[in-house]
């Protein structure tokens, strides 16, 4: 048995001394950032809370006290669907987001592929002028987009004219340049040795890899349109063709004397308009964290 001497006791100890204060400041650092994340949570979170809660109680007041629930019941579904018809919009949100996202996907595809697979002059003046024209905020181009859409293509309470202005969606067609971009060149030059055309290898070979892309563009061009309300505002003047979010606004300048409560009819019809984006998020929150969709946007 080999003794330790009081020199080795010593050094063992001032050792433990010193790592005893680091593992302290470690998880005091770990509580802290915990605790900013719980914070960060409840401030994210609670919002959402207050909608269903304020959406299903009888009395809504708008302030903190509407969040805690009591006599709570269903009449102000009830009420704003009465008022605006909740079917009928979300019908018209419905085909105006549908429109969008197979615009969306059909241009983006194809001109993604186009600037990542096909040797044509001027390829990379057109890809600069995508760039530049996500730079540009939609709400510059709304007048001009509005008389020529309205005055001049007379697509007014159209379902066509709500659809148009977004049927080319510029961070789709980058995302799936891309994408594209990733795929192994021996694959493209194989199948036109065998005679392929692009829009064969297009649907046959790149399409199908860019399954994790399609998704991630359909995920992202969603919220959009189904929250979209300036332009659909805008072009519609028929209640029934306005989407589920123009109504609701009308409801809170024009029918909120219709309904015994309307903070929480109001609140009731936030809750639909929210409730297939939380559901379509829950449903495919995995593919936002998948390393299949970050290779899509890497350059």
């Amino acid at each position: 048995m080999i003794a330790s001497t009081p020199a080795a006791d010593d050094a063992i100890t001032d050792t433990a001394e010193q790592t005893r204060p680091a593992g302290i400041r470690r998880s005091w650092g770990t509580a802290a950032r915990y605790l900013l994340l719980a914070l960060g949570a409840v401030a994210f979170l609670f919002p959402f809370y207050y909608m269903i809660v304020g959406s299903l109680r009888n009395t809504t007041t708008g302030d903190v006290s509407s969040a805690v629930p009591s006599g709570l019941t269903a009449g102000n579904y009830t009420a704003v669907n009465g008022a605006i018809s909740l079917g009928r919009s979300l019908l018209n949100s419905g085909i105006m987001t549908v429109g969008v996202l197979l615009c969306t996907l059909v241009f983006g595809v194809l001109a993604g592929y186009a600037l990542a697979r096909l040797q044509f002059r001027g390829r990379g003046s057109v890809f600069a002028s995508l760039l530049l024209v996500q730079m540009v905020p939609f709400q510059l181009l709304t007048l001009p987009l509005y008389v020529l859409v309205v005055r001049d293509y007379g697509l007014g309470d159209n379902y066509i004219g709500m659809i148009l202005p977004f049927a080319i969606n510029s961070t789709a067609v980058f995302l799936f340049r891309q994408f594209f971009l990733q795929m192994p060149q021996s694959l493209f030059e194989a199948a036109r040795i065998d005679g392929a055309g692009e829009l064969r290898i297009l649907w046959k070979i790149a399409l199908p890899m860019a399954r994790p892309a399609v998704l991630t563009a359909m995920l992202l061009t969603f919220i959009g349109p189904w929250n979209e309300f300036l332009w659909p505002f805008l072009v519609t003047k028929d209640a029934d063709k306005q989407p589920l979010a123009v109504s609701l606004a009308s409801f809170l300048s024009n029918l909120q004397g219709t309904v015994a409560n309307p903070t929480g009819a109001l609140l009731a019809g936030a809750c639909v308009l929210a409730a297939p984006a939380v559901a379509l998020f829950l449903l495919f929150q995995r593919h936002f964290t998948s390393t299949d969709i970050d290779s899509g946007v890497k350059g």
